[in-house]
């Protein structure tokens, strides 16, 4: 379990809250959701299987490319029947051994309803984006050795074809658009790896699913979404438009979904308006995808296309830190630099990341070897929530290519205590009040979250002088529980050796009847420290000794508070749970509000 709580995220037990943060949303949204719920009733029933029937494809027209590497290691571990998703893994009968023949019983029918295994991963199962492991996986020599061999394919298909016969009529979860969109997106791609060898057999199965998918899902977007997974709805569309006879008509429409939503969800600086890091990089990904595939059906790829990775990759830039890897805000992860690399050189958009990001809400301070990137902007739209933390004005800091302090990270389809933890204000760099969410989060509904109560007047101003840049932010998530704002100020020196910080918790200037609400709340102001870096408490108890690996050494003193050292965790690496610690400052509100100063500078050391 996550060692954080909050009582801003709220149980199932709190009806009233859930109903009002509801009945915030907009209409159109209710109104989708239900139009959805009508829409499940009718494909639960078994005679809609017929409605999906029509011409079965004999062939594509195009197999789009796939440019990005799969993973050998999990591939194999596929081989030998371990399926790890989300964290965790299952075993199927199958494991050593050559795969089974066509003549044997289908070794995977506890797959597709395995025990015990949430949405997450099952999702992950229904996706197939595995298959591009399975591609680069190599069995044991024994049985050749040969990386995506026949014994390979003919282990992938039966995969497939096993899914098929399970899948016949519609599911709530594997047939969901997005889920059926990457499904698509995957096993077109795949094609290639897939078909070498198959039987007519295996191909009439194959495309027999294939076009019924394809027409279910044509049929239900953008149904009830309105976030990011419409850009992969749109992209699984556009391959069945461009790969299937007769499929133009997929074309079209994918295409002006595409277009009216990168209008709406790329913002003026190239942020994606759902404000994370990882989910900015994956829809990149999607979309240069989307482009190649159009290239190469002879296809004209669309202004609108064109311009949202123009402007999309140079905000990936923008998130990195020295290491290469993304900061932590909203649900996200370091991901991989090598990853990212390849991303930014294919979507071949050379633009230089913005010093601040007004529309997505996030400044970047750099100076000599010194990054800071805040989180500065309101949480999004609704519909579009399911990947927001309440970290509003929490920072990151790197030093060169080490990272000093952040956020605690996404859960990367860890189970539901873990995502509440990392989605609360304490899991985050910033101040709280009262352990209480400084954005008031809820974990259900069919959008994947929504939230209540959340800062709506955010200001921010920026100022640079002789090299040295200020900050100045403040939210007013905290004015209705507790009547206050809070402020945050950072100063970052020319040298980048001296960063200054000042929180402020205070009433209004016309909300002196605020004062029974907050005198004596308690606040934490909270930095996490990265894994590697090692912390001691010196000037009895007055400051804090921070020593990265390098040697390089940082001291934080502060006034306002208390400091101390408290554990914290890890969760920027996918799959992992690392052991941290952060520096906390505690202290209680008093009538005037309260003020903390805290000061981070370079000590002597090894640089």
């Amino acid at each position: 379990m996550s060692p954080f709580h909050d009582n801003g995220h709220y149980g199932k037990g709190d009806g009233l809250r859930r109903f009002l943060a509801l009945a915030q949303r907009p209409a159109r949204r209710n109104l989708a959701a239900l139009r959805h719920r009508v829409q499940t009733l009718i494909f639960a029933i078994p005679a809609y299987s017929l409605t999906l029937v029509g011409l079965t494809p004999a062939r594509l027209l195009l197999c789009p490319g796939d440019p990005w590497p799969g993973d050998a290691d999990n591939g194999r571990a596929i081989l030998e029947g371990h399926f790890s998703f989300a964290g965790r893994t299952i075993r199927t009968p199958v494991s050593d051994g050559p795969p089974p023949n066509s003549a044997a019983p289908d070794p995977f029918h506890t797959l597709w309803l395995p025990l015990g295994m949430g949405p997450r991963w099952r999702a992950e199962l229904h996706a197939f984006a595995w298959l591009r492991d399975l591609r680069v996986a190599r069995l044991p020599k024994s049985y050749g050795g040969q990386a995506g061999g026949d014994s390979v394919r003919h282990r992938a298909r039966d995969l497939v074809a096993s899914w098929i016969a399970h899948h016949q009529r519609w599911d709530r979860l594997a047939w969901r658009a997005d889920i059926l969109a990457a499904r698509l997106s995957a096993w077109l791609s795949q094609y290639e790896f897939l078909s070498a060898g198959a039987d007519a057999a295996f191909n009439n199965l194959f495309f027999k699913s294939l076009s019924r998918q394809a027409r279910h899902l044509a049929r239900i977007v953008p149904g009830p979404m309105a976030d990011g997974r419409l850009i992969g709805a749109a992209k699984g569309l556009i391959y069945c438009g461009v790969c299937l006879p007769g499929g133009g008509r997929y074309l079209k429409r994918a295409l002006r979904l595409l277009e009216k939503e990168l209008v709406r969800q790329v913002l003026g600086d190239g942020g994606h308006f759902e404000r994370s890091p990882s989910l900015q990089l994956s829809i990149l990904r999607d979309l240069v995808d989307i482009r190649a595939t159009l290239i190469a059906a002879h296809g004209d790829v669309p202004a609108t296309l064109q311009s949202a990775i123009d402007r999309m990759a140079p905000m990936v830039r923008f998130f990195r830190h020295g290491d290469g890897t993304v900061a932590l805000f909203d649900d996200s992860n370091e991901e991989q630099a090598w990853l990212i690399d390849m991303v930014l050189t294919h979507a071949d958009a050379t633009g230089k990341p913005l010093a601040s990001a007004p529309h997505s809400g996030f400044e970047r301070l750099t100076n000599n070897r010194t990054l800071i990137i805040a989180d500065v902007g309101a949480p999004p739209p609704p519909g579009a929530q399911s990947h927001t933390h309440a970290g509003t004005l929490s920072f990151e800091m790197s030093l060169d290519k080490e990272r000093l302090i952040g956020n605690c990270g996404g859960p990367a389809g860890l189970d539901g205590s873990w995502r509440q933890s990392m989605r609360t204000t304490a899991a985050h760099s910033t101040l709280s009040v009262e352990d209480t969410n400084s954005t008031e989060i809820f974990e259900d509904g069919g959008d994947g979250g929504f939230l209540g109560r959340r800062p709506r007047s955010l200001v921010c101003r920026r100022k640079e002088e002789d090299g040295a840049i200020w900050i100045d932010a403040s939210h007013d998530g905290y004015l209705g529980p507790f009547g206050l704002i809070h402020r945050r100020r950072l100063y970052l020196s020319a040298d980048g050796e001296d960063l200054r910080g000042e929180d402020t918790l205070s009433a209004p200037k016309e909300g002196r009847a605020f004062r029974r609400k907050f005198v004596g709340r308690r606040f934490a102001v909270r930095f996490h420290l990265h894994p590697r870096v090692q912390t001691s408490l010196v000037q009895d108890g007055a400051a804090a000794l921070l020593r990265l690996p390098s040697g390089a050494g940082w001291q934080m003193k502060v006034s306002g508070g208390v400091l101390g050292l408290e554990e914290s965790v890890y969760l920027g690496v996918k799959g992992e749970i690392k052991r941290a610690e952060q520096i906390v400052i505690r202290g209680n509100v008093a009538k005037e509000g309260a003020e903390v100063k805290w000061a981070l500078t370079r000590v002597a050391g090894k640089s």
